[in-house]
């Protein structure tokens, strides 16, 4: 493997592109990361934010492309007939070899159809899932699947628990990582048919630590470090978590700028507050990877800024010194070797 990570950057993806993007690409080269960035987009605009800063222009590298793809066009049809955009262009870099990762904020569907049509699955995945990290009382939870797979049979959600415990164990090294079910009650007899269905499949599986089903009010003490399930369920998990907790955080601040009183205990228990409000950003913990592919996709929210796109330039450095991608590949390979 060479030394230095090679990650392309979407330049045109997103709401605060290329602006905010770019600048994530240069701070993290300013701070040190292994890597070479590519940026793709419209190359004049391009270079004229990166006149802006100072940097190692060696570590950043420019490809032209014409296209972009918008949030509002058919996910596939823009893949196939927009070949010239900044992310079609950043994923034939990684499916033939000229990088080892791409981020983008772009279209979501595009990315994810982009990621199994252009780079590919690797030899036995059967689904690719997406799976962002959640914060919880113990840590960090990895959520699999929160949006590429509504249809998922229960040998996909079988496969998303490797995966899953593979990720954990290299990324957050997290040893023997609990794996739960999201269901409906703790019971084995309870679920829909999907959830039924998968439950034996996990428990016999010996490459996994079963720890049966969870429940979602239980997914923000902590109490499985792999959350199993379909995209549907995944998604409105995530979404509830995400304006869950920017309610909270702003009824608190609402609550302390109340009085003057409140205003005085604020004070006091600043530094602790805004290390509660880091918790639940997600700049922190990069983007969500889409696991089982044969080289890594990363989607990072919409409307990332610098700080979002720095952090999942050093995740796509993480994934690959820990070799997640082969490891993701020998595993499912040996799935299918039996």
């Amino acid at each position: 493997m060479s030394e230095v990570t090679r990650v392309v950057v979407d330049a045109m993806g997103g709401d605060y592109a290329p602006e905010w993007i770019i600048r994530g690409a240069v701070e993290a080269i300013n701070e040190g990361a292994k890597v070479q960035i590519i940026l793709t987009g419209k190359e004049d605009v391009i270079k004229k934010e990166l006149a802006k800063y100072t940097y190692d222009q060696s570590k950043i590298e420019v490809v032209n492309a014409t296209e972009e793809i918008t949030c509002h066009e058919a996910p596939v049809q823009a893949v196939r007939s927009k070949k010239d955009s900044s992310l079609v262009v950043g994923l034939n870099m990684v499916k033939n070899g000229e990088a080892d990762a791409i981020i983008s904020a772009g279209s979501s569907g595009a990315i994810l159809a982009g990621g199994q049509l252009v780079v590919g699955r690797s030899k036995g995945v059967k689904r690719s899932p997406l799976a962002p990290l959640l914060p919880t009382s113990k840590g960090y939870s990895l959520l699999i699947d929160c949006g590429a797979n509504v249809d998922a049979r229960p040998e996909h959600l079988l496969q998303f628990a490797k995966m899953g415990s593979i990720y954990m164990e290299n990324i957050e090294h997290v040893k023997n990582p609990r794996v739960a079910i999201v269901n409906i009650g703790d019971e084995e007899e309870k679920g829909n048919a999907l959830v039924k269905e998968t439950y034996p499949l996990l428990k016999e599986c010996k490459d996994i630590n079963f720890v049966g089903s969870i429940e979602a009010r239980e997914i923000p003490n902590g109490a499985a470090d792999v959350i199993v399930c379909e995209a549907f369920v995944g998604n409105v998990i995530l979404k509830l978590y995400e304006g869950l907790a920017k309610m909270l955080l702003g009824e608190i601040k609402n609550t302390i700028m109340s009085s003057f009183k409140t205003k005085i205990g604020g004070l006091l228990i600043k530094s602790s507050l805004n290390g509660l409000k880091e918790r639940f950003n997600a700049k922190n913990k990069g983007g969500a990877p889409l696991l089982g592919l044969k080289g890594l996709v990363v989607k990072i929210h919409g409307n990332s800024h610098n700080e979002e796109v720095k952090s999942a330039i050093f995740q796509c450095i993480n994934f690959k010194e820990n070799g997640v991608n082969e490891k993701i590949a020998e595993n499912i390979g040996k799935e299918v070797a039996q």
